[in-house]
């Protein structure tokens, strides 16, 4: 499938009210469909299995191109399968090249998701994110980080694990520089995560950056913490 042909599919599905209000909510100047994210979800799932893996990369990257908020939400939901066989080389190589253009909490998000599903398959690879934490767009910065929220859920990481761990919150203190609301949420929800499995690293987190942490998100960080 070329993704034309599904940019003109997906353009069968929408819906012009729904379309402006997705405009007014995300504020991101780019063209809305205003699509059901169910509705995006079980295409894209149809298309994972309907499709080889080199039609599925051609699509998801043609979709992303497209500029279209809900093409690229569906291109990142081809990507977030567990397994993508026989290697899910160019899967994470093109989450990588989307990066830099990532705008918006939405696509920020799943663009998170399937990112984490390739770190996942190969932890190796949060090298390859570093340089996205000092990056100019901010989306990019949040998006790397919420990569690695798998690592503050684990009920019981292993060494390699915590050492991941731990380089997410050098990355979190190194982002809260920025005062954007959804920089600071990003931090903080992934802290207040951390907490429910890790309270020892969390806490010494707390102390060591709580007052570059704006109210809010201090709150939001300690709130699974007794004290």
């Amino acid at each position: 499938m070329l993704a034309e042909d599904a940019l003109e599919h997906l353009k069968t599905l929408g819906d012009v009210q729904k379309a402006a209000e997705a405009a007014a909510w995300h504020k991101v100047d780019r063209p809305y469909l205003g699509i059901a994210p169910a509705v995006i979800d079980g295409l894209a799932r149809e298309w994972r299995q309907s499709l080889s893996l080199e039609e599925r990369l051609a699509l998801a990257d043609g979709l992303w191109q497209s500029g279209v908020h809900d093409a690229m939400m569906a291109a990142a939901k081809l990507l977030e399968q567990a397994r993508i066989r026989p290697s899910d080389e160019e899967a994470f190589a093109l989450i990588l090249a989307w990066l830099p253009g990532v705008e918006g909490a939405a696509l920020s998000d799943q663009l998170a998701v399937a990112g984490a599903k390739r770190l996942l398959a190969d932890p190796s690879r949060v090298e390859a994110l570093e340089p996205f934490v000092t990056a100019e767009n901010r989306w990019a910065r949040r998006s790397v980080l919420l990569m690695l929220s798998p690592w503050a859920k684990m009920n019981n990481p292993k060494e390699a694990d915590l050492a991941i761990r731990d380089r997410a919150l050098l990355w979190a203190g190194t982002l809260i520089s920025d005062r954007n609301w959804f920089i600071q949420k990003a931090v903080s929800g992934w802290i207040a995560d951390l907490s429910r499995h890790d309270e020892a690293r969390a806490r010494a987190f707390i102390d060591a950056h709580g007052a570059a942490l704006k109210s809010y998100a201090l709150k939001e960080s300690g709130r699974f913490l007794k004290d």
